[in-house]
């Protein structure tokens, strides 16, 4: 009995929250833990070039989350002019499934904003499936709004919401600066391909 509760100790202190650490992207070796880590939990499969486009315009809109140096959890994001609004978008968001549910996830896109506002975004864009309801919840506490609903948006048949998170947007931002100044997390994973490509958010 004792030997199982000081197991149970061991893998609950395995995914202590304090423990991880978040990088901004910070060159080609961190290119492939990316890869890596989006194919490993995503259904649709991405070529080098995809992600290369994200991280080579936009290395510091992409985070990495390290557990005892392991890549358990990245977001990778872009932002620019769109319809005459500059506007972020959240393109991957991944957490392993062990470290889920750990704050991991809101930790990564939280860093993320808070680039983006400070770079002038007046905007947050992304889509996710209208099933997951783990991702739908997550971008709802952050002030993600549904701005539209598309039909049949994946490859898989499914229909995805259009969240967006609008700046300057008084409840907004203090929630926003106050998770990054803490360092605070929550995990799930999902992922974003390029708006011109079907786009994934999972969340557990």
């Amino acid at each position: 009995m004792e030997r199982e509760e000081e197991g149970a100790r061991m893998h609950k202190a395995e995914f202590d929250p304090s423990e991880i650490e978040y990088v901004s992207y910070g060159g080609e070796h961190h290119l492939p833990l990316i890869m890596n880590l989006v194919d490993q939990e995503l259904s649709e499969p991405y070529s080098i070039f995809t992600y290369r486009y994200f991280v080579y315009l936009w290395p510091h809109l992409s985070f990495l989350a390290f557990h005892k140096g392991k890549c358990v959890g990245t977001v990778v994001c872009k932002m620019g002019e769109h319809r005459s609004t500059f506007r972020g978008y959240i393109a991957m968001l991944v957490v392993i499934k062990p470290c889920r549910g750990r704050g991991i996830a809101t930790e990564l896109v939280t860093r993320s904003i808070k680039v983006m506002m400070e770079s002038g975004c007046e905007e947050v864009t992304l889509e996710a499936e209208v099933t997951n309801k783990g991702a739908l919840a997550l971008y709802g506490r952050l002030g993600f709004i549904r701005a539209k609903r598309l039909f049949r948006y994946y490859l898989n048949g499914v229909d995805a919401f259009r969240l967006k998170l609008l700046f300057p947007c008084p409840e907004i931002h203090p929630s926003l600066s106050m998770m990054a100044d803490r360092v605070e997390s929550h995990g799930h994973h999902d992922h974003i391909a390029p708006e011109e490509c079907p786009e994934h958010h999972h969340i557990s």
